[in-house]
């Protein structure tokens, strides 16, 4: 069998280059895949030109609805009811109309007056609301749609810290079933087991309770009936619609979202209702009043007009009886609401007071009230009545005049911030984030308005404001513009107008929201608002707006006021008393004086409208600025007679005989009409002396009229403003303030507002002055049907009455000039609305909507039409790169007015538009500067097209395909020669419906474009591609969504036909699959099972060389296991192709969009189409259903909390991480630990912030902390997701075996489906989804048995991996269909050979995986599932003669036991040292059982990198390597296999314990034996790689090299130079890095302490020492603190006690009931022979045994005395194996103990000082400082217990022992030594120190010859036994005594 393998090894190997070849020639012979799919199809028109489409209107006359079935039948034609005309009643806010009954009205004003009269006529289509552009889907709409999800179980879920919880929230109390078992059975928690008692003991697995077992098991029933069985229970409980569970399309892609829009309605900003209430001065002797009004000081702009009130008491108003006129209710008001469109911090309101004009200036008229105060009033009563006298006088002479008093502003923002933060902030979420249909609704004032909604004036509490400060009015500071200085300066800290002395005052308003509906309250034109409950009511007013920005809002009501503003006048020159000016207006009717109109709306407590107004008078000014605002009532017809006439008066204010009151010194005037439209904006105007001549109204001032004279010469010396708020009259080009009429919000203009833009001939038409306000951004087509249509136009638009307007309208757009044309493009959107509506209009006026299309509309208008289309599609193409915002909008108007076509017009004939448009676009791609933008705009046209609510009938759904007429091959043929399952040839009418073959494309025409935009995206070649790749997959999702959420298409055969549309979707993501994201996460995994099933690509890419991934993960450690992302096949995808991968996002997006199809294609065709297919085909569609799997995997509550929490916390965190680091906390290996540890829970990120792939469920908001309400959502409806992809790919699983039943390559095409299935089980799924899994596993096991028993091992050890751990589910219902699974496939391999070893194998190794890697596994739960085996082997009847039942009760019961060990090693999980050994025990028990004990060193090896401890788990893999070679040297004798594991002794010592595999335990030949996929050659390079990484990681470069030489011998010979030419390249960096770090110092290997365990709560470890080998730079402290901490937690406070010195410990003097732990540090020791050979850093630290500690001590037992009496204990440990080993802790099994004297201890502390000497003098490069320190510390004079004192003490008396003799000699040559070494120091100190250190250096030398002198006696003295003979004989060269002198 190895033999074999090897060959195939090899042989692939070999076979890498031909198939490169072979593939290198095919490419170049027919293309990739892609351009293969490019270049042909059926009709032989290439993927990048549309094909003809079919006449749509003759093939659905050739097929009648009434031929289709039932529910298909409404898929065939528009329905008849599409179009409905409906007449809407027009409101009218007011009780009166206000419109004038004037019968003299001109066309134009006529026809507007009718327009606010007339009902709306709305054509609607009825079904457009199934469009996504007017009901796009949303976070909202899906959240609606997944209200009733049921709640999938995951184990995930509930396992955990939730053991406590109930077993299964799922389970429904099955028959038979046990009662919940006893929670004190659960081993959860150490307490439960005693402590060193058999736990096995404890459970007995007889007495287990079993779960419930599956009725129909052991029933043998046919497969056919099996399979049946299943399908129908899959089909129960599923999810209808699969995108309703995914996240809405992304809402920036969206370009066909429109909004209905609504009748139009009179526009109103946000609305505060203001109340004046009181106001009150310190003196009252005169009326003062009020004007109110609201200013944006950002814009400098009045963004309201003024509001009048009067305070004044009844008495105070009589002083001015003698002027006043009864005053009218509406003057009476005092509140007023004020709107604001655009809110903005930045808003006043300003409130200005005036008072009658009185003899002096302003200053002098405030003194009294700035000056007396209302508590002196006593005091000052004199003076009161005096002013009170003057102010009676002024009243009665000066009434009808003003003057300016005092202002004061208030800032609107601090009210509404201060009033009610709490409301504002509940509701300003709405406000924040309005959902999109809002957004687009709503003008773009409001969209402007969010950013400063921190002041929504729409949403604040009430409040009452007293106003105490005034500030007087300065003369010559009355302009606006001075008004905004102030109030800029008002805003700052240190304003200066606080710097004033104020005028005090109270004024009380109320500032609060408008009610919706307020009662009594007048429009601006005065007329009463519904409701007004009673004419008598004070009323409110209304202030209209001035919005500081546009307001795009069509006029819905009559409107026609005239606003005039003087601003200043310049009489400076004028000769004469002119001094107090006042500007008189008044409307003129004509010359005569009486033709004064009332029209001038009169202010407070005064008459309605009156005839002449006055401005305010400053006194003594020449020249005076105003600040005054006229408001007039236009009438409904201005002639050409009327004007405005301004006469100018000088005011006597003193009374003066002969003296008039006021004079008139000048006049102006201006005519409101020009050219018939009215004149507005800013007027400079001469002011003649004289009155004006007759007939002067017809001219302007303008004219100097003879003999007239002006005031300075004809200069402009008045200046005055006019603006108009008129939607009757259209206003002067040149004017400001333009023709709101024709104004329009995208969302609501009709064409009655659009009237008024066609009243010139359509020629001129684009430069009707504000055309601008017919489109706001060109809104995409969202002016729609429900907008108003006029049936009849004025004979003024139409120009004959037998014209049609949209005939005429694309008739002059064809023909219009270039500059006419330039500016309907900016606003196309808008003209194609018109001309749609009129064409819908006409159909329903003319009752043509029964005429068939074809003869609708004559043909000249299609050829403008044609024209048209034409003309703007160029536009598109040219503008794509010059404007792109317009090349947009333009693209978006055209797509929508022939989608609105498809509705009205023949259907073919639109067809053709849209071919022909991308032809155009196709011939100018090549030339285009920017391919991607041309090809961008395309997707969008595309994708509006498609936006069609009859988007499916379009497509011709129940016509069937006809097959192509030319005998040329479809394209599925063409990459395919013949079909993997039939001999036959492929049908080609199915392989067209699933390719875009030309019979598809021109059939369904509409989805054709789409999906061929999406194929041309995909071409590795495309231009722009990762937008592309959004874009066109975000168009079909957005389809396949509305699908899902049409009720039209909610029964299956509908969606079967629906789904039909979108079938090449499978091929193209099946050809794509290489650039997909790859989300199962492994190397090369994209294309798992296409290269397995492809015999042309077996050898593609690097197969021979790669080691399996899943291999590769066990052997990193990773569960080999749960959820591994093993791959299906060996080896890389096919070689991967150019050309950019998709991102994550569009992956899972394209991916869902095909488990769509999948879900709701048909069955039958869809395995028809399977059985076309070829092998490869099959294979990259299986990797396809495996993408899916992983692509939708659930990822746990808890991700969801964590991915919430990460954004939230990650500040918090690296604040404290960063405190850690400089407290120091944490050490810098534990940071790094923790790093490499804390993978995020979805894998290995690479370094990507945040990958998009993750946050598939795109927050709804921009929020991140989302209540836990929003989180248990996102599971919810994730978990529904995973479980209904899942069970789609299961179905299409099923499907493919049903057609590969009875094929020749049934084999590999089963096996493929087979690792799908157990990828499915492997990953986390929901119990429904495994319900259905595990019985489709039983299903394929007992039909196609073969798979696991004869072939692939790993299969079989896949299968029971994932079994078993679904066995130890905590969800019964998943441990019911597990152990169901697991004892069939025992008894399907005991019927093939009355034997399951390779079952049982397989569940032990498994077992053992499980338990080792697993955290969070259960042990109870598995032991129910081993119970429920045991009951059904004790059921079967069929077996009860076989030994059956017994051999699986031996297996269950040696299951069991391994789980007790694992109980202990749960026990044992936070010591790893214990955890480690468990795992060391259970390896070594299984000696005799290779593969347990390679899965056990694999787990080790895990648990280890887990740790940090790489050069362990490089060890464990060592280990396992030489496992596996003893195994392959027993199969074959290859030369270039390792013989065993004598081979790795180089590597490690230890290693031959894996030698104890002898041939009498181990035949090659058993079934079952070795058999694991490590086993073989690939598994050997694996293990070694593996072993060389982890080196690496360690830092122990000597070793990888020592790795790779066994690796490189197997590589070379299978001549796999790509993986010699990595392995030389790691061996490179290895080499390279050992040279950087020679010293050794920059790679710390270990530090090593012995640890004694003493006391009997130890149990097994009492009395026993280790040592333990603990990260690099590891202090006493820290260990000896960890494990203090560690056994106090499990023995309790004051139990553990640390022995702190190393002596050896007294047993005795313990206390029995405490635990003892004595930590030394030890170091590494050497013989002397030894260290020739361990030359480097590497080699003294590694491969070590034995260890040295040093104990000083005193004979009386202090640690350290004086030097006569210090002695030193030296204990040498040696240990069981050599370090690094497979484990941190070695026992010690061997110490010896060596006493040295005081003058042994002298001899070691001189040698130490000479050898430091000796290695700072001979350091290179010399370092100056560090010689100088060693010296001083030797030769200066001060040194305690220096060598001078070592001397006297030892030196001075020859000793009276002879014994001693020899210590004494041997110190005398070590100060001899030394002496020398002092010399050689001093010598080489001299010729390092500069000039500045002679002196030091001289000290030392000084030091030196003191130190010498004072030795030389002592080492002069000669010992007598020195020079006795030595014994004759040879020289023992053992024998100490030969060190003496021998005399000859």
């Amino acid at each position: 069998m190895a033999a074999a393998e090897r060959r195939a090894f090899a042989h692939k190997i070999n076979r890498t280059v031909a198939a490169e070849v072979r593939k290198q020639v095919s490419r170049e012979r027919s293309g990739s895949p892609h351009s293969s799919r490019r270049g042909s199809s059926n009709l032989g028109v290439p993927l990048s030109e549309v094909v003809e489409p079919l006449d749509f209107e003759d093939v659905l006359s050739s097929r009648p609805p009434e031929a289709e079935p039932g529910p298909l039948r409404d898929l065939v034609e528009f329905p008849v009811d599409d179009l409905e005309l409906v007449l809407q009643p027009r409101e009218c806010r007011t009780t009166e109309s206000g419109i004038p009954e004037d019968g003299k009205l001109d066309a134009q004003a006529r026809a507007a007056v009718e327009m606010y009269m007339d009902d709306w006529v709305i054509v609607r289509r009825r079904y457009r609301q199934l469009s996504i552009a007017y009901s796009p889907i949303t976070p909202e709409t899906q959240q609606e749609r997944q209200r009733d999800l049921t709640r999938q179980v995951f184990e995930q879920d509930i396992s955990g810290d939730e053991r406590s919880a109930p077993e299964d929230p799922t389970r429904e109390p099955q028959a038979g079933g046990p009662a919940r078992e006893d929670p004190r059975r659960s081993s959860g928690s150490p307490d439960d087991t005693p402590r060193g008692s058999g736990a096995s003991g404890i459970f007995d697995l007889r007495t287990l309770a079993a779960d419930s077992l599956l009725p129909s098991l052991l029933e043998r029933a046919a497969p056919e009936d099996v399979d049946r069985r299943n399908e129908a229970l899959r089909r129960q409980h599923r999810a209808p619609a699969l995108l309703a569970l995914y996240p809405a399309p992304d809402e920036e892609e969206a370009v066909e979202r429109c909004s209905c829009a609504e009748p139009p309605r009179e526009h109103f900003g946000q609305r505060i209702l203001v109340k004046c209430l009181s106001l009150k001065f310190e003196i009252d002797i005169e009326p003062i009043f009020g004007i109110l009004a609201l200013y944006d000081v950002r814009e400098k702009k009045k963004i309201s007009e003024n509001f009048y009130f009067d305070l004044n008491s009844d008495s105070t108003k009589g002083l001015l009886r003698a002027h006043g006129t009864h005053p009218a209710i509406s003057t009476l008001a005092r509140s007023a609401i004020f709107s604001v469109t655009y809110p903005s911090p930045d808003i006043f309101l300003v409130i200005k007071l005036e008072k009658v004009l009185q003899q002096g200036d302003i200053g002098e008229c405030c003194e009294p009230y700035m000056v007396m105060k209302e508590a002196d009033a006593t005091k000052n009563k004199e003076k009161l009545e005096k002013l009170r006298l003057a102010a009676e006088q002024f009243c009665t002479r000066l009434g009808r005049y003003r003057m300016p008093f005092a202002w004061t502003a208030v800032h609107l923002a601090n009210i509404v911030s201060s009033a009610g933060q709490a409301e504002r902030d509940s509701d300003s979420e709405g406000e924040r984030r309005p959902a999109w249909a809002d957004r687009r609704r709503r003008g773009p004032q409001d969209r402007a308005g969010s950013g400063d909604d921190a002041c929504s004036f729409s949403s604040f509490r009430p409040a009452t404001l007293t106003v105490t400060n005034f500030f007087k009015q300065e003369a010559e500071r009355l302009s606006d513009e001075d008004l905004f200085k102030f109030l800029a300066d008002m805003r700052r800290p240190s304003s200066l107008l606080r710097r004033l002395r104020p005028v005090t005052a109270q004024l009380k308003i109320d500032i609060s929201p408008a009610p919706e509906t307020p009662h009594f309250c007048l429009s601006p034109e005065l007329l009463h608002v519904k409701p007004y409950p009673d004419p008598r009511g004070r009323p409110t007013k209304e202030i209209l707006e001035f919005p500081a920005r546009e307001v795009y809002a069509p006029h819905t009501s009559y409107r026609n006021l005239l606003y005039v503003y003087p601003h200043s006048l310049n009489f400076s020159s004028r000769q004469g008393s002119v001094r107090n000016l006042a500007v008189r207006l008044q409307y003129m009717a004509g010359e005569d004086p009486s033709q004064a109109l009332p029209v001038i709306f009169g202010k407070s407590s005064c008459s309605e409208f009156t005839r002449e107004a006055f401005t305010p008078v400053v006194y003594h000014s020449k020249s005076p600025e105003f600040y005054e605002e006229f408001k007039l009532h236009l009438p409904a017809c201005v002639t050409e007679n009327h004007h405005l006439l301004f006469t100018f008066y000088h005011v006597s204010c003193q009374p003066r005989p002969g003296t008039a009151l006021e004079t008139p010194v000048g006049f102006t005037w201006i005519p409101l009409l020009q050219h018939g439209r009215l004149r507005t904006g800013a007027f400079c105007l001469p002011v003649s002396v004289d009155r004006p001549p007759p007939s002067y109204s017809v001219l302007t001032p303008d004219v100097a009229l003879p003999g007239m004279r002006w005031v300075d010469g004809h200069k402009s010396v008045f200046s005055v403003e006019l603006a108009a708020v008129s939607s009757v009259h259209a206003q002067a080009a040149d004017s400001g303030e333009g023709g709101r009429a024709l104004g329009g919000r995208a969302g609501g203009l009709g064409l009655p507002a659009a009237a008024g833009a066609l009243r010139p001939p359509l020629s001129s038409l684009p430069r009707s002055p504000r055309l601008s306000a017919l489109c706001w951004l060109g809104a995409p087509a969202s002016v729609s049907f429900s907008a108003p249509f006029i049936c009849a136009f004025p004979a003024s638009v139409q120009p004959t009455a037998q014209k049609l307007l949209h005939e005429e309208l694309a008739l002059q757009w064809v023909v219009s000039g270039s500059a006419v044309r330039e500016v309907v493009l900016q606003h196309a959107w808008f003209f194609f609305q018109l001309m749609v509506k009129s064409m819908a209009l006409h159909l329903l006026l003319s009752q043509r909507l029964d005429t068939p299309r074809k003869l609708r509309f004559p043909g000249r208008f299609l050829d403008d039409i044609a024209a048209l289309v034409g003309s703007v599609g160029l536009e598109v193409i040219a503008r794509g790169h010059k404007d792109a915002e317009l090349a947009e909008r333009l693209n978006a108007s055209l797509a929508f007015f022939l989608s609105d076509l498809l509705s009205l017009a023949d259907r073919g004939f639109v067809f053709s538009l849209v071919r022909a448009h991308y032809k155009q676009v196709a011939t100018r791609l090549q030339s285009a500067p920017s391919p991607a933008a041309l090809l961008t705009l395309r997707v969008e046209f595309a994708r509006v097209l498609c936006s069609h609510e009859h988007y499916v009938t379009l497509n011709l759904p129940c016509c069937p395909l006809s097959p192509p007429a030319s005998p040329s091959p479809s394209v599925s043929s063409t990459t395919s020669q013949s079909s993997a399952f039939s001999s036959h040839a492929p049908d080609p009418a199915v392989a067209s419906m699933f390719e875009l073959s030309g019979p598809f494309r021109q059939q369904h025409f509409l989805a054709g474009l789409l999906l061929t935009e999406l194929a041309l995206a995909l071409e590795p070649e495309a231009e722009g591609a990762s937008l592309l790749h959004k874009k066109a997959i975000c168009a079909i999702h957005c389809l396949l969504c509305s699908h899902d959420a049409d009720p039209r298409y909610a029964e299956a055969p509908v969606r079967a036909r629906v789904a039909e549309l979108y079938l090449p979707l499978l091929s193209l993501a099946r050809d794509t699959l290489p650039r997909l994201h790859d989300f199962a996460e492994g190397p090369g995994q994209r294309c798992r099972l296409a290269s397995m099933l492809d015999s042309d690509t077996e050898g593609e890419g690097d197969v021979g060389g790669t080691i399996n991934p899943s291999v590769a993960m066990a052997i990193a450690g990773g569960p080999l296991a749960p959820g591994s992302r093993g791959s299906i096949s060996q080896g890389p995808p096919t070689a991967s192709r150019p050309g950019s991968l998709l991102s994550a996002e569009s992956s899972r997006t394209l991916l869902v969009c095909v488990l769509w199809v999948l879900k709701n294609a048909d069955p039958a065709l869809l395995q028809r189409w399977a059985a076309d297919l070829t092998l490869p085909q099959l294979g990259r569609l299986l990797d396809l259903l495996y993408l899916c799997l992983a692509a939708f995997e659930y990822k746990g509550k808890k991700a969801f909390e964590r991915i919430n929490s990460l954004t939230f916390k990650k500040s918090l965190d690296m604040k404290a991480r960063l405190e850690e680091a400089i407290l120091g906390t944490i050490g810098a290996r534990q940071e790094m630990v923790r790093r490499s540890r804390e993978r995020s829970p979805f894998g290995n990120q690479e370094n990507v912030r945040w990958r998009k792939s993750i946050t598939h469920w795109k927050q709804t908001s921009d929020r991140v902390d989302k209540t836990k309400d929003e989180m248990e959502h996102e599971a919810l409806v994730d978990g529904n997701l995973a479980t209904e992809a899942s069970l789609v790919v299961l179905d299409m699983l099923e499907i493919i075996v049903q057609t590969v039943m009875l094929s020749e390559a049934r084999e590999s095409v089963l096996g493929a489906v087979l690792k799908v299935v157990l990828y499915s089980l492997g990953s986390t799924q929901s119990a429904l989804f495994l319900q259905h899994g595990l019985a489709t596993q039983r299903a394929l096991v007992s039909k196609f048995p073969e798979l696991l028993f004869e072939e692939d091992t790993e299969l079989c050890a896949d299968l029971c991996l994932r079994l078993l751990r679904h066995c130890g589910s905590r969800v019964s219902t998943i441990r019911t269909q597990a152990s169901a699974s697991l004892y069939l496939l025992m008894r399907q391999n005991f019927e093939i050979g009355n034997n399951f070893a390779r079952v049982k194998m397989q569940v032990t190794m498994s077992l053992s995986s499980l338990v080792g890697t697993t955290p969070n596994f259960s042990e109870e739960h598995l032991r129910r599932s081993l119970k429920t085996i045991l009951t059904y082997a004790e059921e079967d009847v069929g077996l009860r003669d076989s030994s059956f039942a017994e051999q699986v009760q031996d297996l269950m019961f040696n299951l069991h036991m391994i789980l007790t060990d694992t109980v202990k090693m749960k026990e044992h999980q936070e010591d790893p040292e214990m955890l480690i050994d468990l795992m060391y025990r259970i390896a070594r028990g299984y000696q005799g059982s290779p593969d347990l004990r390679l899965t056990w060193l694999q787990n080790m090896a895990g648990k280890h990198a887990e740790l940090g401890n790489h050069a362990e788990a490089a060890q464990c893999m060592v280990h396992a390597a030489a496992l596996v070679a003893e195994y392959l040297a027993l199969l074959e004798d290859s030369r270039y296999l390792p013989v065993g594991c004598v081979s790795f002794q180089n590597i490690s010592s230890n290693v031959l314990e894996e030698s104890a595999i002898s041939d009498d335990i181990l035949s090659p030949d058993e079934e079952g034996f070795c058999s694991g996929k490590h086993f073989t050659e690939l598994g050997l390079v694996g293990l070694l790689e593996q072993a060389a990484t982890y080196f690496t990681m360690g830092g122990l470069y000597e070793a990888v090299n020592e790795v790779y030489k066994t690796l490189l011998p197997i590589l070379e010979a299978h001549r796999d130079y790509k993986k010699l030419a990595a392995v030389h390249g790691k061996l490179q960096e290895a080499f390279t890095k050992i040279l950087q770090q020679s010293s050794g110092w920059e790679r710390v290997f270990g530090t090593y302490f012995r640890v004694g365990f003493y006391g009997a709560r130890f149990g097994d470890l009492d009395e026993q020492e280790f040592v333990y080998k603990e990260p690099s730079i590891t202090k006493l402290a820290e260990i000896s603190h960890r494990l203090e901490e560690f056994y106090t937690e499990r023995f309790g406070e004051d139990v553990v006690e640390i022995i702190k010195d190393s002596n050896p410990v007294d047993k005795s003097k313990l206390e029995p009931q405490k635990a003892y732990i004595q930590i030394t540090y030890v170091e590494p020791h050497f013989d002397t022979y030894e260290l020739k050979d361990r030359v480097t850093y590497f080699d003294r630290n590694y491969g070590l045994r034995t260890f040295l500690f040093c104990t000083p001590f005193t004979p009386d037992g202090r640690a350290h005395g004086d030097l006569p009496e210090q002695h030193k204990r030296k204990t040498l440990l040696s240990t069981a194996h050599a370090f690094p080993y497979i484990k941190t802790r070695i026992r010690v099994c061997h110490r010896e103990e060596t006493v040295l004297t005081p003058v042994e201890v002298a001899i070691e502390d001189m040698q130490k000082k000479t050898r430091e000497l000796a290695f700072a003098t001979e350091q290179e490069p010399p370092d100056s400082k560090m010689l100088q320190m060693v010296l001083q510390g030797s030769v200066g004079p001060t040194v305690n217990q220096g060598p001078l004192e070592v001397a006297q003490v030892f030196l001075t008396e020859i000793p009276e022992d002879p014994k001693l003799f020899r210590h004494h000699n041997k110190l005398r040559l070590c100060f001899k030594d030394f002496c020398k070494k002092c010399e050689d120091a001093l010598r080489k100190n001299k010729s390092l120190i500069g000039p500045d250190q002679k002196e030091y250096h001289r000290e030392l030398e000084r030091n030196y010859g003191r130190l010498r002198e004072a030795l030389q006696p002592l080492l002069t003295q000669r010992l007598p036994r020195l020079l006795a003979p030595a014994a004759p004989g040879l020289r023992n060269s053992l024998n100490r005594s030969s060190f003496r002198k021998a005399e000859l």
